[in-house]
C-alpha cells in the first residue's frame, strides 16, 4: 500500500494566476549574476513559461528601455524565443513593471490576482514590481531559483528576508496547478 500523493504546497488557479518575468533580456541575462547563471534563470523561466501556457495562465514579459534614449543599447529586447503569442509585453522605464505600463488594466482584464515571480534582477526589477503588486492587492509567489542578482548576499536579502513578509518564496519545482 503507497501513502496517498501529498497536497502540493502551493496549488495555484490558472485562471487567475499570471507569471511575470522581469528583464530577461539578452544584455541583462549576459551579466555576471549570482547565486544563478543567467543563463539558468533564462532556462528555468522559459519552462516555467511553457507550463503556464500550457494550462491557459497569462505570461507577462517586461522589459525595460532607458527613457529618453531614441536608440536602446543592443541586446535591449527580450532573449530571443522566448515570447509566445497571446505573451503580455510590458515596457517600463522605471525599475518596477507597473509605474505607467498598463499592467495592472491588463492583468485584471485577464482576472488575475495571483502573480508568479522570476527575472533579474531580484532585488532591483523583481522587487520594486513585486512591491508595487502588492500595494495593488495581488498575492505574490516568488520562485528563488528563477531569479537572480549581482550579488549572491543582494538575492539572498530579497529571498530569505522581504519576500516571505510579502507573499510565498518557492523553486521552479514546487510551482503547481490545482486540479480541476
Amino acid at each position: 500500500m503507497t501513502a496517498p500523493e501529498a497536497e502540493p504546497r502551493l496549488a495555484l488557479d490558472p485562471a487567475r494566476t499570471a507569471l511575470v518575468l522581469v528583464d530577461l533580456m539578452d544584455r541583462i541575462v549576459a551579466l555576471p549574476l549570482e547565486p544563478h547563471k543567467g543563463t539558468d534563470v533564462l532556462t528555468t523561466s522559459e519552462e516555467m513559461a511553457a507550463t503556464f501556457r500550457a494550462v491557459g495562465a497569462p505570461v507577462v514579459l517586461i522589459r525595460v528601455e532607458r527613457p529618453g534614449v531614441p536608440e536602446q543599447p543592443p541586446g535591449s529586447g527580450l532573449v530571443a524565443g522566448l515570447a509566445a503569442p497571446g505573451d503580455i509585453e510590458i515596457v517600463k522605464r522605471t525599475i518596477g513593471g507597473f509605474q505607467g505600463t498598463g499592467l495592472d488594466e491588463r492583468l485584471r482584464a485577464h482576472g488575475v490576482s495571483t502573480l508568479v515571480f522570476g527575472g533579474i534582477a531580484t532585488n532591483l526589477g523583481v522587487e520594486s514590481t513585486a512591491r508595487a503588486a502588492g500595494d495593488l492587492g495581488y498575492d505574490l509567489v516568488f520562485v528563488e531559483d528563477a531569479m537572480a542578482a549581482f550579488t549572491a548576499p543582494e538575492h539572498d536579502a530579497s529571498v530569505r528576508l522581504d519576500f516571505p513578509r510579502l507573499g510565498t518564496v518557492v523553486t521552479a519545482a514546487e510551482v503547481r496547478f490545482a486540479k480541476s
